[in-house]
């Protein structure tokens, strides 16, 4: 198996299904640090790979991508050998635009595409990207504009970032950054581009003050082969607040697809 700096390790050769993970806006592959144990422990057998971003944890040195499309276009290329063999994908927030973003590319090339996907806490492509930090709006290009003490306090009031954190400048020079270059992919998405051939399972939570349920309901118009919904505990980071209650909904999702053919694409 080819190795990429997306992934933290190689692949198991013998897993029933791959289950990559995308991190959130300023995110990165440790959300999902519990997430191989506890679904095991669920009897989900999966090999879960969060994908590593670059400009952040492990690979906090190298230049982070501020474009959707040259990032897609990237991780098409290092996993490709590993999206070949039955795999799933997990987005949430913006990782949903990145994974999203990523099927289109690989079913307009034809490329083997997941059996599901698993999208959480983002607005449906077609509508505008959240804006985080309101005190001076977005900049030209779409991007946030607010100060650092907006976008923390905005980061704060979502879950995203512990109040404590509020009165540690140094670690906010650190992590800001990352969610502004973050914001800025996410707005430089463009139009929406159109279905994808793979059922769609989208997650929301109940008091979520960025995201709207029905925003995340609205991916239905991009699901050809189907959709659900559902709405869980807790507002935009219930992967954190309410991890057990969404690994309980993602568990029978890997068992459903752990057994069910790889889906090729024609190229569209």
């Amino acid at each position: 198996m080819t190795t990429t700096e997306y992934l933290a390790r190689a692949p198991r050769p013998h897993a029933p299904v791959r289950l990559l993970c995308f991190p959130f806006a300023g995110g990165g592959a440790s959300a999902y640090a519990r997430w191989q144990r506890e679904l095991d422990a669920r009897g989900a057998s999966a090999d879960v790979l969060p994908v590593r971003l670059p400009g952040r944890e492990g690979r906090y040195g190298e230049p982070r991508f501020t474009e959707l499309a040259p990032l897609v276009q990237e991780l098409d290329e290092e996993l490709d050998e590993v999206l070949v063999s039955p795999h799933l994908l997990y987005g949430h927030s913006m990782g949903a635009l990145v994974a999203y973003a990523l099927m289109r590319r690989r079913q307009e090339r034809g490329a083997p595409l997941p059996r599901a996907a698993l999208l959480a806490a983002y607005r449906a492509p077609h509508l505008p990207p959240p804006r985080l930090g309101t005190d001076t709006g977005a900049g030209a290009d779409g991007s946030c504009a607010a100060s650092d003490s907006g976008l923390a306090r905005a980061l704060v009031a979502l879950g995203g970032l512990p109040e404590a954190l509020l009165g540690h400048p140094e670690w906010l020079r650190a992590l800001l950054p990352v969610v502004r270059d973050d914001l800025a992919l996410c707005a430089s998405a463009g139009p929406a581009g159109g279905s994808v051939r793979v059922p769609l399972h989208l997650f929301a939570g109940a008091d979520d003050s960025l995201v709207r349920t029905s925003e995340v309901t609205a991916w239905s118009r991009y699901a050809a082969r189907g959709c659900e919904v559902r709405v869980l505990p807790g507002g935009h980071f219930f992967l954190r607040t309410h991890e057990g209650w969404l690994l309980d909904e993602v568990a029978p999702l890997v068992r459903r697809y752990g057994g069910r053919r790889t889906v090729h694409a024609a190229a569209s």
